[in-house]
């Protein structure tokens, strides 16, 4: 894996006792995804951007005679707590990795939604890396983390890093990308979710017979982030998956144009869907966009963001 951060862009502070640990981490939209064809190991290649936006989930360890989750807001009641749950897979396999063990009690508070599209499951897992990573004072450097992190998933890297960023091979392999200044995104939030293997399935199934070439990202994205022009970036936006996502909820291309309508400078459905983000021009612009959105009823709900924001980061004693 490309290692292009310091050691010190990932704060891991060492609290010296027992003490809860609470992790901040945020939701990811991808500026752009370009898929490339199936690999042998089952996944696609891939050249995508990264962004980390300000929705955030929080995950609180603290010390525990064996390994429980807890969770409270989105997809309380629906989520699994088990060891399907890539909080509890994360702490498991820091625990295996530096012979600790399993012990703590974690709890999610979650506010990205499940299957969305935004890296939520991604976002969790990181966040639980870095939270007992805290807790147990495990010593591993952010290159470590960071393996065991792509381990778990193709973007779980990318949450612990946050920022913008370059990702390649299945998406694990992280180069840091230049953005200048604050991007204001709207995200419409759909109801119900989007399975990724599905969406894959029917993007492979839309371009049966297509030739398709290797993935790279263009370059008018990426002088766009460097110069912080949000037109150019509006223009530039681009995701292979979204027809895929789209062919199975066909609803979807209504809410696009919605934003459209109503003046968002760019707008493309989040990785593998369903939530579709749209650039607006500023805060203001923002709200305008965020009110058409909900008097259309073509969404669950509707959020704000900006972006860049950092990764997985310890904000305080839970």
């Amino acid at each position: 894996m490309t290692e292009p951060w310091d050691e010190a862009e990932i704060e891991r502070p060492r609290l010296g006792r027992a003490a809860p640990v609470r992790v901040r981490v945020p939701a990811k939209i991808n500026l752009h995804l370009q898929v490339g064809d199936l690999r042998p190991d089952g996944y696609h290649e891939l050249a995508t951007v990264y962004h980390a936006v300000s929705l955030f989930d929080e995950v609180t360890a603290r010390p525990g005679d064996t390994l429980t989750l807890t969770m409270e807001g989105e997809g309380a009641g629906s989520l699994s707590l088990d060891e399907s749950n890539l909080v509890l897979r994360a702490a498991r396999l820091l625990a295996v990795h530096t012979g600790r063990p399993a012990h703590a009690r974690i709890h999610l508070r979650k506010h990205i939604p499940i299957a969305g599209g935004l890296a939520g499951g991604s976002a969790d897992a990181a966040a639980a890396l870095v939270a007992c990573d805290a807790l147990w004072q495990t010593g591993l450097s952010r290159s470590e983390l960071a393996e065991l992190a792509a381990g778990l998933g193709s973007d779980v890297p990318f949450s612990l890093v946050g920022g913008t960023a370059l990702g390649t091979g299945r998406g694990e392999v992280l180069t840091p990308v230049l953005a200048r200044g604050r991007f204001h995104w709207v995200v419409a939030i759909a109801d119900g979710g989007l399975s990724t293997p599905a969406v894959y399935a029917e993007c492979d199934r839309l371009r049966d017979g297509i030739p398709v070439p290797e993935p790279r990202v263009a370059d008018a994205l990426m002088a766009a982030l460097r110069t912080g022009d949000a037109d150019a970036l509006g223009a530039a936006l681009h995701n292979d998956l979204q027809d895929a996502a789209c062919s199975l909820r066909p609803p979807l291309r209504e809410t696009l144009q919605t934003g459209a309508q109503a003046g968002a400078l760019g707008s493309l459905v989040s990785g593998s869907g369903p939530s579709v983000v749209f650039l607006a021009r500023s805060p203001e612009h923002a709200i305008d966009i965020a009110v058409a959105l909900s008097a259309t009823g073509t969404c669950r709900s509707v959020r704000r963001a900006h972006g860049p924001v950092a990764g997985a980061r310890v904000v305080g004693d839970g």
